[in-house]
């Protein structure tokens, strides 16, 4: 286990989650990605509780600069999940919170492709129309890239289709700016953030553990894994004390 060496009071959480849902039964390979219903209307309740606002990442970018302070925690789910539409949104909308899906834009309305054959489960990715719904509701939508590709792997223009690609095709279905991105499996060096950035971009999330503060890099800014394994006063832990622990 380790602990920020250096927690600052101006340290807000920017928290992780894939799958609203309970894990299926025949599954054996990363349970960790589902996190119940129940569990995460527990989470949203107790940090409302503990005074916080659960924003999504557009809305949490005036503390990220230094703009403006307060207890915040930034959500955010990666990949679209149907589940998401299904059981993040009304929890969500019930406490008055936001939050950002990340989208893989060549997978709307299919399935995990990039994983489901590991994880031995194909999980149902929103549609354009479920993206509309997420949107409507009041969250807003982020680049995931096309295809969910390792980026540090890819050549320049490999590069540029996945990020530019992602951008313009969300932009399409949506008829809003697409502002924010986050890089599958957190994999992203200097060339690959560069790029990020150019695109035009406000932030990126990577998957280096840590809370975030203003006047860190916004395009490699780290998140808080919340599991399925999280029990509420390790949630509260992590969110409240920048605690991290090996098992997410």
């Amino acid at each position: 286990m380790s602990r920020d060496p250096t927690p600052r009071a101006d340290a807000l959480p920017i928290l992780t989650y894939h799958n609203i849902a309970r894990a299926p039964r025949g599954i054996r390979r990363w349970r960790s990605l589902y996190v119940s219903p129940g569990a995460f209307a527990r989470q949203l309740w107790l940090l409302r509780r503990f005074g916080y606002t659960g924003l999504s990442m557009a809305a949490a970018m005036p503390y990220l600069r230094g703009e403006r302070s307060g207890r915040i925690a930034v959500i955010t789910l990666d990949d679209g999940y149907a589940d998401n539409l299904d059981h993040a949104l009304p929890l969500l909308q019930q406490h008055g919170f936001s939050a950002t899906c990340y989208v893989v834009s060549g997978s709307i309305g299919q399935y995990n492709q990039w994983d489901a054959e590991r994880l031995g489960v194909r999980k149902p990715l929103m549609s354009v129309e479920q993206l509309r719904d997420w949107h409507r509701g009041g969250m807003e939508i982020g680049a995931h890239t096309r295809s969910h590709p390792r980026l540090t792997q890819c050549s320049d223009a490999q590069l540029r289709d996945e990020i530019h690609g992602s951008k313009a095709t969300l932009e399409d279905h949506l008829g809003t700016p697409v502002t924010q991105f986050c890089y599958p499996y957190g994999d992203a060096d200097d060339r690959v953030a560069d790029m990020v950035r150019e695109t035009g971009f406000a932030a990126a999330t990577t998957t280096a553990r840590g809370r975030a503060s203003a006047g860190m890099d916004l395009w490699q800014l780290p998140r808080v894994q919340i599991a399925r394994h999280h029990l509420l006063p390790q949630f509260a832990m992590r969110v409240m004390s920048g605690y991290e622990d090996r098992r997410a």
